[in-house]
């Protein structure tokens, strides 16, 4: 999977986008909220970790997520 943080505007807040490996969303979510249904990307228990790489990752570069 990937994960990609989308820079908003105005009153349009940050997002996170996450895609699978044929770069098919499968999550979008705000980057200030925690992502619920962690579980079905198979992503449970790691909340700590996802909210760190959110933290720090860049604006709009594409990168694999792993975790």
């Amino acid at each position: 999977m990937y994960i990609i943080k989308v820079k908003g505007k105005a009153k349009i807040p940050d997002y996170i986008q996450i895609r699978d490996e044929n770069f098919v969303l499968v999550a979008y979510f705000r980057a200030d909220r925690p992502m619920k249904n962690m579980e079905k990307f198979g992503l449970e228990g790691k909340e700590e970790e996802l909210e760190e790489l959110i933290r720090e990752l860049p604006f709009g570069k594409l990168q694999k997520l792993e975790l």
